[in-house]
């Protein structure tokens, strides 16, 4: 699975610094714009307390946790869409993600420098949208421009179809109104915008860079950024990274774990955003579970059972047969497999059964 989030945001926000607290690369984190200039990747695990149940239970011999890929990607400024700064990096990193993680500073330092000299997150982020939006906009118009007239005079339905759709698109971005703002409301709408590959049609996160004094309950700049994204159909959390990046450097869990109940928190920043940057890209995990290993594997939510199957091989999606499916917590409450099969609460599923999230798999399929 090769799913990205693209953390983005202005210079000097905090993103390499909570980047490397994510994934324990090294990315430049220093006081002044562009220091991180190609994109760093990190292969993110995400935290689950299943698999550690499933672990305490089975006693592995291999352990094998889902994972998430975060993209570090440079900082961009006013006119971006243009070109300016890095911009054409910038924009041509992002378009290669799924999602984006949008950090915004929400915190008050003298000696770090902001870009444009005061904070304001609510106005940084209409910077990168707005730089978003106009490129977005100039995909819409040159679509537009080769579809309008095969649409009103040409008789050609495709281009009739793609027409209305690429209208939507403008009348929304014309507004100042991100992509993912337009509902579509056909299998067929939803093929479409996704083939355009819009920046503003992606799913977000704004990510609030706050101080150690804020990181449980916000601050103003926090409720600045929640009255303006009210609308958006975006989410927002709470991350305090230079926090974070002090926790990342104790030794034990127990110390980062007194480190955080003395701030007020019960679990780290860092575990909450993976969890979320795992979910903003629909993905869910189900589990193989015995002896010799238990792995967590990704997929998408809403997938069968054969395209799960071919997560592990592709042989098993394509000699499909059927899957026995435990409960997670059946598993758990009947003490194993072999327990939830004498209480006759193994499923046994077919090529039409909907995977869900927690499920323990097991694939019969014909070589």
């Amino acid at each position: 699975m090769s799913l990205q989030c693209g953390i983005v945001g202005l210079p000097n926000v905090g993103k390499s610094t909570l980047f490397n607290c994510l994934s324990n690369a090294k990315a430049q984190s220093a006081n002044f714009p562009f220091c991180t200039i190609e994109p760093n990747v990190g292969v993110i695990t995400v935290p689950d307390e299943r698999l550690n149940k499933l672990v305490e239970m089975c006693n592995p011999r291999s352990i094998v946790p889902a994972t998430v890929e975060i993209v570090d990607i440079a900082g961009l400024v006013k006119g971006a869409s243009r070109g300016e700064g890095l911009g054409n990096k910038f924009l041509a990193n992002i378009r290669e993600t799924d999602a984006i993680l949008h950090v915004l500073r929400c915190f008050d330092d003298d000696n770090i420098t902001h870009v444009d000299g005061t904070v304001d997150p609510v106005r940084d982020k209409e910077i990168i949208d707005y730089e978003l939006q106009l490129k977005d906009l100039e995909t819409i118009e040159s679509r537009i421009a080769k579809t309008q007239k095969q649409a009103q005079t040409g008789g050609d339905k495709t281009a009739k179809f793609q027409y209305e759709v690429l209208c939507k698109f403008k009348e929304a971005l014309d507004k100042g109104k991100p992509a993912r703002s337009v509902v579509m409301e056909t299998p067929d709408e939803k093929k479409f915008a996704r083939e355009l590959f819009l920046l503003t049609d992606k799913p977000v996160l704004y990510v609030c860079n706050v101080d150690d004094a804020s990181a449980v309950n916000g601050n103003k700049y926090v409720d600045a950024v929640r009255e303006a994204i009210k609308d958006e159909g975006a989410g927002l959390m709470i991350v305090a990274a230079q926090t974070e990046s002090e926790i990342a450097e104790l030794d034990t869990f127990e110390e980062r774990q007194e480190f955080l109940n003395e701030i007020g928190l019960e679990e780290s920043g860092v575990s909450r955003l993976i969890r979320a940057a795992y979910a903003l890209l629909n993905l869910k995990t189900f589990f193989t579970a015995g002896a010799d290993e238990v792995r967590a594997w990704t997929f998408v939510d809403g997938w069968k059972a054969p395209k799960c199957a071919g997560v592990i091989h592709s042989d098993f999606e394509k000699g499909f047969i059927r899957a026995q499916v435990i409960k997670y917590d059946d598993f758990v409450t009947l003490g194993g497999e072999s327990a939830v099969r004498d209480a006759g609460k193994m499923g046994v599923e077919g090529k039409d059964y909907v995977v869900k999230d927690g499920d323990i798999m097991h694939f019969l399929f014909n070589n």
